[in-house]
């Protein structure tokens, strides 16, 4: 019982040993852990919702095969909404710890999902997830974003070793989960343009059969966001399918650079800073990510428009930042926390003098081949903001709570948090990173256009 796409994925993954995807998946539960976990006693974790949504046919299923439990499951309240708070991996932790050849089967969407993940980790153990909606890429990736004090970040672990995604139970998931699994995906369209640019580059080189497990199944999986809203089975087992594909791509590169671009940059801001885990229930990652890939493309739109023939090469290299100006804008633009994590990150790329000058030159001598290779990976901004309509999720800053000059602070706090190289970098190289983002802000700019939201 697994799509053949996922089968052949699976053989590539460095964690995830074994998934169990389609109609009626439940019932594959009990066989899978017993196969995967042999002579292991099992511990079902969930909470009320997602115990609710699956918990009878997932314990059904585990005792028909034979699986010893070491207690009845172990349920969080449903309300208010369970966080992804460091508080509860530890209380997830605590108990599992004195319990003995015992694996974690947790019943889950994203944030138990987390919560599981770390809990097991932290004790080395591995453990199985049965999925409730198509919400996230994270049920087959490494690491959890979990919340110490209001400072969200992804934290290493493993995968889980076995996976449960039954079309019917995330078909039947509220909507806004649904529509936030949407947000998370759609991001991976400009994050793919990233990778172009920076294989064109020389900086980190396209695995084509990594890139084949994202960008394989994308397109179809985001092409009817009006049925995925109406709870299409077939659109939300494409949903599920493209995102779990998306794990299991990083678990092949041992790199989230296959799903993960300068759009995912603007939800780790947000997500570091804390914004929308006061919410009830807390703002989630896809609808963050759905904001960011919009500001994605629309940065992306604006560097293709660029004529680099024109550029000063010796004027750029002049005015170019020193590595203190840098540590300076940092710390001005970022809190102290996130910019001391930062640091690092962004001194790891940062290029002066004749190492800057072979950068720009050498993406002077690529924009060609990079436009040309790039421009039909992407989706217009507009595009995206029309699809995220359709699916039901967020499609402009004030729908998440962001005021306008934060919003576009932001686009100057994302070029800071990370090593990876991606469109934000190559204006920054160019130094051109301030005029495109004020031109998009301008009265003609694809912000300035888009000032309040659409109906």
């Amino acid at each position: 019982m697994m799509d053949s796409l996922i089968q052949q994925a699976v053989t590539t993954a460095t964690q995830t040993r074994a998934i169990a995807f389609g109609e009626c998946a439940l019932s594959a539960t009990g066989d899978l852990f017993a196969d995967q976990f042999p002579g292991s006693r099992v511990l079902v974790v969930a909470d009320e919702n997602t115990f609710a949504a699956a918990g009878e046919p997932v314990v059904a299923s585990l005792l028909a095969a034979g699986v010893a439990f070491v207690e009845p499951p172990f349920i969080f309240p449903g309300v208010p909404t369970l966080y992804s708070s460091y508080d509860n991996v530890e209380v997830l932790r605590e108990h599992l710890r004195p319990l003995t050849d015992t694996v974690v089967c947790s019943i889950a969407a994203g944030t138990l999902n987390d919560i599981a993940k770390l809990a097991s980790g932290e004790l080395d153990r591995p453990y199985m997830n049965v999925c409730t909606a198509a919400s996230v890429d994270g049920y087959a990736s490494f690491g959890a974003s979990i919340s110490v004090d209001g400072f969200k970040i992804t934290r290493d672990c493993a995968a889980p070793a076995a996976i449960v995604a039954d079309i019917g139970v995330m078909a039947g998931a509220p909507a806004r989960l649904t529509a936030t699994g949407y947000g998370d995906l759609i991001e991976k369209v400009p994050a793919g343009a990233d990778w172009i640019l920076a294989d064109e580059l020389g900086i980190e080189p396209i695995d084509p059969y990594v890139w084949g497990l994202v960008q394989g199944t994308l397109r179809d999986a985001l092409a009817c966001p009006d049925r995925i809203a109406a709870r299409d089975r077939t659109e939300i087992a494409k949903l599920a399918e493209a995102n779990i594909m998306s794990g299991l791509a990083m678990q092949a590169m041992e790199s989230s650079r296959p799903a993960s671009g300068a759009g995912h940059q603007f939800s780790h801001v947000w997500e570091m800073e804390g914004h929308g885990l006061d919410w009830e229930p807390p703002l989630s990652h896809g609808f963050k990510v759905g904001i960011g890939t919009i500001a994605s493309c629309a940065i992306w739109e604006a560097t293709l428009a660029l004529d680099l023939q024109q550029l000063d090469v010796d004027r750029v290299v002049a005015s170019a930042p020193s590595t203190e100006e840098l540590q300076r804008r940092c710390r001005q633009l970022l809190r102290p926390r996130i910019a001391e994590a930062a640091l690092p990150q962004i001194l790891a790329k940062h290029l002066t003098g004749e190492a800057l000058r072979a950068r720009i030159e050498l993406i002077v001598e690529h924009w060609p081949e990079i436009c040309r290779r790039a421009a039909p990976q992407l989706l217009a901004p507009q595009e995206v903001m029309d699809r995220l309509w359709a699916v039901g999720a967020p499609h402009h800053p004030s729908l998440i709570g962001m005021d306008w000059e934060r919003f576009r602070m932001t686009h100057f706090k994302v070029a800071l948090i990370r090593s990876r190289y991606t469109v934000l970098d190559v204006l920054s190289d160019l130094g051109l990173y301030e005029d495109v983002v004020e031109g998009l802000f301008s009265a003609g700019g694809f912000w300035g256009r888009h000032a309040t939201p659409e109906a």
